[in-house]
């Protein structure tokens, strides 16, 4: 089982018990200060098992829930805004098989602080039994106001992946003003799996005539198809930067490892940028620190509007997308954006190795390139050109992220930094 600040994950019935949630949701309970907390969960089989011991949990220790049933995460977060606190059961884009918890106070994602206390056991007082309450959200006709309506009726397919999506985004598209082709609608049959990110996307590229959408289990990530081919996942973020400058945002997050691109795009329309940690949670951290108007991470195809929701909205995303596709400032975002490519990549190393491999490296690049070490290792090729190493905090594996405007020395950077890096560990061990 994994915590973090991004949520618990594991595999229900393994290392994700039933007694884990109920102490997970125990300590959490001590957090939620108005004692009401929104419950949803993705359409993972395991969810109403786990959404029904979360409930019970949460009653137990006093707190009223209010129940969303299967609802996207951007969803709950909203709501849990509105309530005080959320819980939603998800595994977000991970394998089928595994299902988790994300935790939400005051309408974002929990601190370190918070973190720590709901991993450490509380003394709660059980004054009362809460109730639960089924209830619906506003959320797509609170979307829709700040979308505005869509031009032309343009025809948009959405690929649901068999996830929480499937009421949600076609019903907001439509009521924008677009006409809407659902594909993947049911779990069951799908002809992808969960994360949009890495799938080919064939299926939706086929049912494609103007623009697609592809969506997460839970909704928070979005890749965009158009002109016959998966986009990458930075064209997401890119082209809901390109909306929010026109709706008059100034200060920008972005992950640093999301494309230059978006931040050579930002400083051009005289805007302001900041880099933060790769992560949702860290993006969203910078945002409040800075008191910043938008931001996102490129790498999981997340753009984040706080005043509207306080975490990836891949839902809202389609919309802004979807309101700008008459316009000749869309698609000279994406001539822009596109000169520039993406590479990402694992590299098997263990994870008692990631520190002094990482120092060692350190060592090999120091003197010979601009090294930033905000996360890991970024380092300045050229002018257009960056990698980024940096350790996995749970897995056997360092990742390694490029980007260049000229895709065959890209190719041969990433195999010359994978080989570095290899190095490096052959020569700690």
């Amino acid at each position: 089982m994994k915590i973090s600040i991004s949520g618990v994950r594991g595999i229900y019935g393994k290392d994700l018990s039933t007694k884990s949630i109920f102490e997970l949701c125990t300590n959490f309970s001590t957090l939620i200060k108005s004692r009401k907390c929104v419950i949803a969960r993705d359409t993972r089989p395991t969810g109403r098992m786990i959404l029904d011991n979360v409930s019970a949990v949460l009653m137990e220790n006093g707190v009223d829930v209010y129940n969303l049933g299967i609802a996207p995460t951007p969803v709950v977060f909203r709501e849990a805004k509105k309530y005080g606190a959320g819980v939603i059961i998800t595994s977000s884009h991970n394998p089928i098989e595994s299902n988790g918890l994300k935790f939400i106070l005051e309408g974002r994602g929990i601190n370190e602080d918070e973190l720590d206390i709901v991993k450490t056991k509380q003394i709660t007082k059980k004054e009362k039994f809460g109730q639960e309450i089924l209830i619906e959200s506003d959320y797509i006709s609170e979307a829709s106001q700040v979308i505005g309506n869509v031009k032309n009726n343009p025809e948009v397919t959405v690929d649901i992946g068999g996830g929480a999506a499937k009421d949600t985004v076609p019903k907001l598209l439509t009521k924008i003003g677009c006409k809407v082709k659902i594909i993947n609608e049911y779990l069951e049959n799908s002809t992808r799996g969960p994360d949009p990110t890495s799938d080919d996307l064939s299926t939706l590229i086929k049912n494609t005539k103007k623009i697609g959408f592809a969506f997460d289990l839970d909704s928070d990530r979005m890749v965009i198809v158009s002109g016959g081919r998966k986009r990458s996942p930075d064209l997401t973020l890119g082209l809901g930067i390109v909306k929010a400058i026109q709706l008059g945002y100034k200060k920008f997050v972005l992950s640093t490892d999301s494309s230059s691109a978006i931040e050579k795009y930002i400083i051009q329309h005289n805007c302001q940028v900041l880099r933060s940690k790769v992560g949702e949670a860290n993006v969203m951290q910078e945002i409040m620190s800075n008191n910043a108007d938008a931001g996102g991470e490129g790498s999981s195809g997340g753009f984040i509007l706080p005043k509207f929701t306080m975490c990836r909205d891949g839902i809202l995303t389609s919309g802004l997308v979807a309101s700008m596709l008459d316009q000749e400032e869309f698609h000279d975002a994406i001539d822009f954006f596109e000169k520039y490519f993406q590479l990402r990549t694992k590299i098997s190393i263990p994870v008692h190795a990631h520190n002094s491999t990482i120092e060692r490296l350190k060592e090999k690049m120091n003197g010979k390139y601009e090294m930033s070490l905000l996360d890991g290792i970024k380092i300045k090729i050229d002018d257009e050109s960056w990698a980024l190493i940096r350790k996995s905090n749970t897995e056997d594996i360092i990742r390694l992220s490029l980007e260049s405007n000229n895709i065959d020395f890209l190719k041969e950077k990433q195999i010359e930094m994978t080989n570095l890096v290899n190095e490096s560990y052959e020569e700690i061990k």
